[in-house]
């Protein structure tokens, strides 16, 4: 009988989450396993392959704090929207009944959700037979949590069998974000970084000897769009072509503020970014988990700003462990200009390159699969 994975994912502000997950439930889908991915973030064109998808009532973070959740136009939710999905949450995984229930970064993140993703568990434990329940999380949590706040953590994640940990220890090691990390690890695994299969070594010339900006989804990179315009004219690469990757998510009104000049493109992300990468004299972008993972494996040089305030220290983290290894350099967010960034532009080009370095594992998802397989066999 094929095991079934319910695969819980909620993405607030970026959509790199959402993209993770997709990767994992296509590799999921084609190593065996029946998956259904439920998202409760907004609508996202997905290639899942075989796994299926099922949408709940949307809701997104209200600002870039995160403290708050609303519909997609901005309302608040009351107390009516929370039950319901609850309910359907719950109706859901009794009809699926799956062999492996998995939760993007709950109980690391995601804490907001607690009001459908406590009970989501509790139905899970209760289910017979009951299905291996599984926290899938990135190489870097929020640091900048109370004590009470990791006891919470830890509490919660005596409801689960297994922390798959989506990174490589050589370069991030997650107990340095989180604190109780000896508390957990026998009941962890890495899996290395999870990417999409590689394309291929493009024979296009996209991208040759150019400068690339990238902001992923966009939601947040309008002032790093606006530093990287102000910081070409003062940077050693004046003379190069500057690409700036907008992402779908960037609003219109910032887009349209961007300053157009002569040698630098403006235009949507691009599904062959990886060419762009292998053939760039340098890669601007923030620290998100989903770009980091494309600058190792495909980048000659990186300057990272990550995206940072003071709930949200991850891409801020991430950074940082990657220039203390001198892999990447960082300018912080706090502290953009166009000054600083030509500074850190400079900095970058005289430091070794990232194919110095010996290669990551990037086969998380693959490695996914065979502990998922080994575990419900």
């Amino acid at each position: 009988m094929t095991s079934r994975v319910f695969f819980y994912v909620q993405h607030l502000l970026g959509i790199g989450h959402l993209r993770r997950v997709a990767v994992l439930a296509r590799a999921l889908a084609e190593g065996g396993f029946d998956v259904l991915v439920v998202s409760g973030g907004a609508p996202l064109a997905l290639d899942l392959g075989r796994a299926r998808l099922h949408q709940l009532p949307p809701v997104r973070a209200r600002d870039e704090g995160l403290r708050e959740l609303s519909r997609l136009d901005g309302s608040p939710i009351d107390e009516a929207f929370r039950i319901g999905r609850v309910q359907e949450l719950v109706s859901l995984l009794h009809a699926e009944a799956p062999s492996i229930v998995m939760t993007e970064q709950f109980p690391f993140g995601r804490t907001r959700l607690r009001f459908e993703l406590v009970p989501l568990i509790e139905a899970a434990r209760a289910l017979r037979p009951r299905p291996l329940i599984v926290s899938s999380v990135r190489d870097v949590v929020r640091r900048s949590v109370t004590a009470q706040r990791v006891a919470e953590t830890l509490e919660a994640l005596g409801n689960f069998d297994l922390v798959l940990i989506h990174a490589d220890p050589r370069i991030v090691d997650f107990g340095a974000s989180f604190a109780a990390w000896d508390c957990i690890a026998s009941r962890s695994a890495y899996t290395g970084y999870v990417a999409a299969p590689e394309r291929g070594a493009s024979a296009s010339d996209a991208g040759k000897d150019e400068v690339v900006v990238s902001v992923g989804g966009g939601a947040v990179g309008a002032p790093l769009l606006r530093a990287a315009l102000a910081a070409r004219r003062q940077s050693v690469l004046a003379g190069r072509r500057w690409r700036l990757l907008i992402g779908s998510n960037l609003a219109e009104a910032e887009h349209a503020g961007l300053e157009r000049q002569d040698g630098v493109v403006i235009e949507p992300a691009r599904a062959d970014f990886p060419t762009l990468l292998a053939n760039a004299t340098l890669s601007i972008s923030q620290a998100g988990y989903n770009t980091v993972v494309d600058i190792l494996r495909f980048a000659d040089r990186a300057v990272l700003v990550p995206f940072s305030t003071e709930r949200e220290t991850e891409q801020a983290d991430r950074a940082r462990l990657l220039a203390a290894h001198g892999m990447a350099t960082v300018v912080p967010a706090e502290s953009l200009t166009a000054g600083s960034l030509a500074a850190g532009i400079a900095r970058a080009l005289t430091g070794p390159s990232l194919r110095s370095f010996k290669r990551c594992n990037v086969g998380g998802a693959a490695a996914t699969v065979e502990l998922l397989r080994a575990r419900v066999a």
